[in-house]
């Protein structure tokens, strides 16, 4: 039977050996849907406002709080349990899962571009629910402004006799029309020029897609522009964008790669200018262009991340961090997108931009949630155990669910987050298996909503790879189960690499994807370098 690492109830639960934790619309596009953004199967769905904060279930019982960072139901252990754990006094029923909602791709993104050059990425720079969410799913969108909640899965073929299922739970807000009405943007961008980002694809990219995104902005729209090496410099103050569009093609065209890397004083100063020049009612954004190798100040987060924190919550300005290069601070650039409230994207080629801000994000300032963070109860009269498959970085106590103080992650229109379970089912297990519910603050008024979706053990009976089973279930499990075998954890179910490439291979084919043909080439590429 697969072992499991149990955890400290502050932490994540993890698997069994994880590591410690062009075209130049293409181009123009990249950066104009970046800025601009923040970000069912069986189940019953509510989308409520309630005077108590939305404290019950949709069928009016009272939403399960358990402790969290167990995994089983009270009684159970594993097969080969011996000696100190049946000494061990039995903890209380663990069944509730809880984590911040996430919309980063950025980590998927610089594994392909490291497998692409003949290298296996870090470990430690492989998020599972990074790999996941970089792929199109198949979700209803909600009417209004909430969620839909999809709940569903598959059995799979665990090898060790266990009754293991994959369960995804999916949550969606309705997309918006590129024409919509939206608030003036502030937009405060804090450039890379290191030496660093002299290599191709660095500094010339960000320099092109800056030029071409200056002309597609509004003239209401403003742009603020901070460069930094060894220190920083302003080089443009905010300055909208009507009657000054010369100006910027001019600063932009002037940038050149030089010295070190000092995050700190970019950060800092691109923080100070935002401030400084925020707009009443804009989207004040600070847009991080960078490879994060920070060699030069407070290459630590920990200063970096105060500044943001304090901009955040007094100014509501957040980050959006966007990676290039090669080599890269994936882990530095996610902490500081974490902080403040953004997301995390990672570009080397067109085809790239054009997935993630052209296919998949509109291009406008909406937001559709703050603060929104799923909880997951599993029934123990049907659950043996269950692990979630990552989101480490984005765990939340269960008593903080509905603590709307606690911070949880930002949603923008025509998102898709996707967590997938792994669930070991008792013997003879019926009826319901899971509660998800979702919870998130209106953006304007800070009213707490909730949405919830159930599955039931019938909706959890098909086999995973089978014709009837989704087509983008099986592309999430798919993508998480390469993602795990990347940095090295073991999960129910898992082919091997040879056996996934040609199951992603055909899933291509299917959904004439062809983001999903690319998954294909990179698990190929895996399987060769591991051998």
């Amino acid at each position: 039977m697969t072992a499991w690492t149990r955890t400290r109830p502050t932490e994540s639960p993890t698997w069994s050996g994880a590591p410690a934790r062009t075209t130049r619309a293409a181009l123009a596009a990249l950066l104009c849907g970046a800025v601009l953004l923040t970000g069912c199967g069986a189940g019953a769905q509510a989308d409520r406002s309630s005077a108590d904060g939305g404290q019950r279930r949709a069928d009016g019982a009272p939403a399960p709080m358990a402790p969290d960072g167990g995994g089983r139901a009270e009684g159970d252990r594993d097969d080969g349990a011996q000696g100190e754990e049946k000494r061990d006094a039995v903890p209380a029923p663990d069944l509730v899962s809880t984590f911040a909602l996430d919309v980063d791709t950025a980590s998927y993104g610089y594994a392909r571009r490291a497998l692409a050059g003949g290298r296996l990425p870090e470990p430690g720079s492989v998020r599972p629910e990074e790999f996941v969410n970089s792929f199109r799913q198949d979700y209803p969108r909600p009417e209004g402004n909430g969620f839909s909640v999809t709940v569903d899965g598959a059995r799979v073929e665990s090898g060790d006799g266990g009754d293991w299922s994959l369960m995804r739970v999916g949550l969606a807000t309705r997309p918006s029309s590129r024409t919509a009405e939206r608030p003036p943007a502030a937009l405060t961008f804090v450039v890379d020029i290191s030496g660093s980002m002299a290599e191709p694809g660095r500094l010339d990219l960000v320099k092109e897609s800056l030029g071409i995104l200056t002309d597609q902005l509004r003239d209401d729209d403003s742009i603020a522009l901070v460069t930094f090496s060894d220190e920083a410099e302003t080089r443009l103050p905010m300055t909208r964008l009507d009657g000054n569009r010369d100006r910027v093609h001019e600063v932009v065209a002037s940038l050149e790669p030089t010295d070190s890397t000092n995050v700190e004083a970019g950060v800092g100063t691109g923080y100070d200018v935002a401030v400084e020049g925020r707009r009443r009612g804009a989207n004040n954004r600070v847009v991080l262009l960078s490879d994060a190798l920070a060699n030069t100040g407070e290459t630590e987060a920990d200063a970096i991340l105060e500044r943001i924190g304090s901009a955040r919550k007094e100014f509501g300005i957040t980050l959006f961090g966007v990676g290039v290069g090669s080599e890269y601070g994936d882990q530095l650039m996610e902490r500081l997108t974490n902080r403040g409230d953004g997301h995390t994207t990672y570009v080397s080629t067109p085809a790239q931009a054009r997935k993630v801000f052209v296919d998949q994000l509109p291009a406008h300032l909406e937001l559709r949630a703050r603060d929104a963070k799923a909880q997951v109860a599993f029934d123990p009269a049907a659950v043996r155990e269950f692990r979630l498959v990552g989101y480490e970085n984005r765990h939340v106590e269960n008593e903080d669910f509905r603590d709307d103080r606690v911070d949880g992650g930002e949603v923008g229109p025509g998102h898709a987050v996707t967590a997938l379970y792994a669930v070991r089912l008792k013997d003879g297990a019926s009826g319901r298996v899971a509660t998800a519910t979702v919870r998130w603050l209106d953006p304007r008024t800070r009213t707490p909503h909730e949405a919830t979706g159930t599955v039931e053990a019938a909706g959890l009976a098909g086999d995973l790879w089978s014709r009837g089973t989704p087509a983008r279930l099986q592309v999430s499990a798919a993508a998480a189960y390469f993602a795990q075998r990347l940095r090295g954890a073991e999960t129910p179910g898992a082919p091997r690499l040879g056996v996934l490439a040609e199951r992603a291979a055909g899933l291509a084919r299917r959904t004439e994807d062809a983001s999903v043909r690319q998954l294909a080439e990179s698990i190929r590429s895996a399987d060769e370098l591991l051998g």
